[in-house]
């Protein structure tokens, strides 16, 4: 199904996927009046918190799938790795909006690179890798060091290898054996940014400031609003994002990740075709979230401003950053704090967020520093120059 609906208060949206974007795009959806349906394999999921009703059952589960459609009037998805033939299914059958077409290419890092070219931007210079020998081809074509990830899968560094000398080939030999990879050229970037666009059913597009990122091991751990970029970037960075919205035919929310390189060149690094951890900060910060937006958009009702209030720095809370969080709770004024209810806090696993909105971006960062809550992630970046 494909024609636009206006779906209204009262009406039920159905989630697919209970992690934190779910939990967060529910609480906006019921703030609307709406009903919510989540499904997801775990019981007391995030968003099965706040939900009307969860399904418990895998995302493979076609019965599963077929009572979410039954009991939903507007269906979405808070990640990208859902079975194809659920996939296959629900576009013949149930009112997805947001299509299937964008979850296909997204779910496979060589489709999605070759659709950005297609798009008329640019990425970083790949290779196709098939077996180990096209490993040491493609080092041969692209130099060292090189980037080695798998075609499907992997998140948060999952699923990849630097590559940095010829004697790590044994390494590469590992991933390769799990399926198809690409190969990418090492880009000596100066910032990570990114830019979340929503386009709704009736073509209108939004585009959210843009987001400067910094990682530690893999992960995301801060996002600093306004990025500290010149106009220059800015206005690249927000029109390759709109060229790569319109060229897919985005409806809903798309998340660009992109490498600043050098002279202000942009390369896009990964797409996300929902509401993303680097967009967290808008809940506070701007108008309208990235949440509300996506609802809005899935129900074909007019977008939002997304005007930035105030400069804001979004911090991750992982496992090991949770109790040193809960010790200071009472001592952190005006601090914007989100846990998402999961039962366990493990290492490394998103946990929650922070957002501080402050005078500059600045002043944020070095108050989240000064916590200690993120003591080992400050100490890894301390080099890093802000």
């Amino acid at each position: 199904m494909s024609l636009s609906k206006l779906i209204l208060p009262g009406e039920t949206i159905g989630i697919i996927g209970g992690g934190q974007l779910g939990k967060m795009m529910a609480q906006s959806a019921k703030a609307k009046g709406f009903r919510v349906i989540v499904l997801d394999p775990t019981e007391d999921c995030p968003c099965g918190q706040v939900a009307d009703e969860q399904i418990v059952g895998s995302y493979d589960d076609l019965d599963k799938i077929k009572q979410l459609s039954e009991q939903s009037d507007v269906i979405t998805y808070e990640f990208e790795n859902i079975d194809a033939d659920a996939l296959e299914w629900l576009n013949k059958y149930a009112y997805v909006p947001q299509g299937t077409e964008l979850l296909r290419v997204t779910q496979d890092r060589i489709e999605e690179k070759r659709h950005i070219e297609a798009a008329g931007v640019r990425v970083a210079p790949y290779a196709v890798v098939a077996k180990v020998e096209d490993v040491r081809d493609g080092v041969e074509k692209l130099g060292l060091p090189a980037v080695l990830k798998t075609a499907r899968g992997g998140y948060d560094g999952k699923g990849q290898l630097v590559i940095r000398s010829k004697d790590d080939m044994d390494l590469a030999e590992t991933l390769v054996s799990q399926g198809t990879c690409v190969l990418e050229k090492w880009i000596p970037f100066e910032k990570e940014i990114s830019v979340i666009v929503t386009r709704g059913t009736n073509g209108e597009t939004a585009i959210f400031p843009v987001a400067e990122n910094v990682h530690v091991e893999n992960i995301l751990h801060q996002t600093i609003v306004p990025a500290r970029i010149s106009m220059e970037a800015e206005t690249k960075a927000v029109e390759a994002a709109k060229q790569i919205a319109e060229a897919l035919g985005l409806i809903g929310t798309l998340a660009v990740e992109m490498f600043l390189a050098a002279d202000d060149e942009i390369y896009i690094n990964e797409l996300a075709p929902r509401p993303h951890n680097s967009g967290h900060y808008s809940i506070e910060a701007c108008e309208t979230s990235q949440f509300e937006q996506h609802i809005m958009a899935v129900c074909g009702w007019p977008l939002g401003s997304t005007n930035l209030l105030k400069p804001a720095v979004m911090v991750n809370i992982l496992g090991q950053h949770q109790q040193p969080l809960l010790e200071r709770i009472a001592e952190l004024q005006d601090w914007k704090i989100h846990l998402y209810g999961k039962k366990e806090a493990k290492y490394k696993r998103k946990m929650g967020h922070v957002t501080l909105l402050r005078d500059t971006v600045e002043i944020a960062l070095d108050e989240a520093d000064r916590s200690e809550i993120w003591k080992g992630a400050a100490e890894m970046i301390g080099g890093q120059k802000r």
